[in-house]
């Protein structure tokens, strides 16, 4: 069994249904144990007749679950026998692929409230280690041409229905109700790390500052590989790794975000072209998320708790899919340009106290891309 085989067994968690579960949660009594249209699910139910045909037809089995045949029975041998549950006297359990594909169901339209997968346990995505961080920077720079970065950050509001008594907590300046997932995504639109619950309410800076990763980043126990020399710039000494986000975010020694301002010299606006060029990996990230999964697309008609573990969902399956199929959306090289207005962020800019050094070595990524860093089609005035 390979490595990464290794890590997704260590990583996906069990999906099973919420039924039982938001009937404790709301306080409900059972009237009766099984409902006589359930007892009849085998002769009716989708499961047993439509699965079965879209098993004959690898399109529809894709455009149905998301996955293909072959993911599906993969992540079912992972993950079955945990969602697996035992026969009583008074029913027969829902088997671990039924379980699997109504979960599933969900995630792919946003359908149904009681069909929802729930129960992750914590942990599901590990954080990289130093070694993963250097890969990632390698990936970076083959890619993107954007050395010694190590992820792009950013953060997407997941609109939700209103809780109850709530207040103003969920409630966003697109004058809608969320909760942020906050991402670094690697430059292979992998997710790397993820953050999923802060209020909508948020700046970006806040969803930072609040998050694990954030706190961490601020610490310097992220395990980030030491400082290194740009390559071909061995006169600018070595440099620290970092990370790529938009202007919502602050500058840090270890966090590169634009320069401000709409009028810029040519050598900012170079700067600013070469990083958006990297950070759009996590716009992209979120838009194959979206299209995957089309819950997205919906108002999601749960508590937020039940939507912080859906999301989670959709980001394991989003990276299991792309590790087993070795999928990946082909880099283009003039994605973006020079001097362009920022993607939409999550509100207001977040409060930027820049200190000296966060300062310099923005200032050393922008003279390296001018000179021994440059490419051929980034913006020459």
């Amino acid at each position: 069994m390979c490595d990464v085989d290794r890590s997704f067994i260590e990583r996906v968690t069990a999906l099973y249904l919420l039924w039982r579960a938001e009937q404790r949660r709301r306080g409900h009594r059972r009237r009766i144990w099984i409902h006589q249209t359930l007892r009849r699910r085998t002769q009716f139910g989708e499961f047993h007749h439509l699965l079965q045909e879209l098993r004959l037809d690898d399109g529809r089995f894709q455009r149905y679950f998301r996955l293909s045949r072959t993911q599906f029975d993969d992540l079912l041998s992972r993950i079955g026998a945990r969602i697996t549950l035992q026969d009583t006297n008074y029913r027969r359990s829902i088997p671990a692929a039924e379980r699997l594909s109504i979960c599933l169901r969900f995630l792919a339209t946003g359908d149904s409230f009681r069909t929802i997968a729930s129960s992750f346990v914590e942990g599901y995505m590990a954080v990289p280690t130093t070694d993963d961080w250097r890969s990632i920077a390698e990936g970076f720079q083959e890619r993107w041409n954007f050395p010694l970065c190590v992820g792009a950050v950013d953060g997407k509001h997941v609109v939700i229905k209103a809780p109850p008594n709530s207040g103003s907590q969920f409630h966003s300046y697109k004058g809608t109700f969320s909760i942020v997932l906050l991402a670094v995504v690697d430059a292979k639109y992998r997710f790397r790390v993820i953050d999923v619950g802060g209020y909508g309410r948020t700046s970006d800076g806040g969803i930072l500052s609040n998050s694990a990763f954030g706190q961490a980043l601020r610490a310097g126990t992220l395990h980030l590989p030491p400082d290194l020399l740009l390559p071909g710039a061995e006169d600018r000494g070595p440099q620290p790794h970092v990370f790529v986000a938009d202007e919502a975010f602050p500058l840090r020694r270890n966090l590169m975000r634009p320069f401000p301002g709409r009028t810029l010299p040519p050598e900012r606006r170079v700067f600013n072209y070469r990083l958006s060029r990297a950070r759009l990996v996590v716009e992209n990230a979120f838009g194959i998320l979206s299209s995957q999964w089309r819950m997205y697309r919906r108002l999601i008609e749960v508590h937020p708790e039940v939507a912080k573990k859906c999301v989670k969902a959709t980001c394991v399956l989003h990276n299991f899919m792309r590790y087993l199929e070795g999928r990946e959306a082909p880099a283009v090289r003039g994605a973006g340009h020079a001097g362009e207005e920022p993607l939409p962020g999550l509100g207001r800019v977040a409060a930027n106290n820049s200190t000296r050094e966060a300062l310099q070595v923005r200032e050393v990524f922008m003279e390296h891309f001018l000179a021994e860093g440059a490419v051929p089609w980034q913006p020459t005035e």
